[in-house]
């Protein structure tokens, strides 16, 4: 497993990952079921700027496994939002951490000292990696789904 940076050529790998997906991840993802995902969605989530915006990728055998994410919250210097989403083949296998751990490095080099995030109820497999990534962090409810604050640990 490869762990890089996201790059604009990866639109079509991104595409290849989200078929291989099941309709629980998608939805656990993206708040949402989604059939096909627009080409324009896809070009947004490769193309960050890696400094507001930044985005890595595990990749094996040329095909993006997991991604990692964090948008800069407008209005917040220190504070992104993350995701994260892995192939289901691949999850309970550590690369959410592993790409969540790199993300945060970066993150921290870049003044950045709290992501958020926001997940649903019953999505237990984040739950733990949000207390995982740091135990101080906090997850409360907020209107149906729950909010994460995780300070980046130094």
């Amino acid at each position: 497993m490869i762990i890089r940076q996201i790059e604009a050529t990866d639109v079509d790998r991104l595409e290849r990952l989200f078929y291989r997906l099941s309709p629980q991840t998608v939805y656990r993802r993206f708040f949402s079921p989604v059939a096909k995902p627009r080409r324009s969605v896809l070009q947004h989530l490769a193309a960050v700027d890696h400094w507001d915006r930044d985005a890595i990728v595990a990749v094996v055998d040329d095909e993006i496994i997991g991604v990692a994410r964090y948008d800069r919250t407008a209005g917040y210097p220190n504070v992104a939002e993350i995701a994260v989403v892995v192939e289901d083949a691949w999850q309970r296998h550590h690369v959410a951490s592993v790409l969540l751990n790199e993300l945060a490095m970066r993150a921290r080099h870049r003044g950045f000292s709290v992501f958020t995030a926001s997940m649903l109820g019953d999505n237990r497999p984040v739950v733990s990696l949000v207390k995982a990534m740091n135990p101080r962090s906090s997850i409360k409810w907020d209107g149906g789904t729950l909010a994460a604050q995780v300070p980046i640990a130094s």
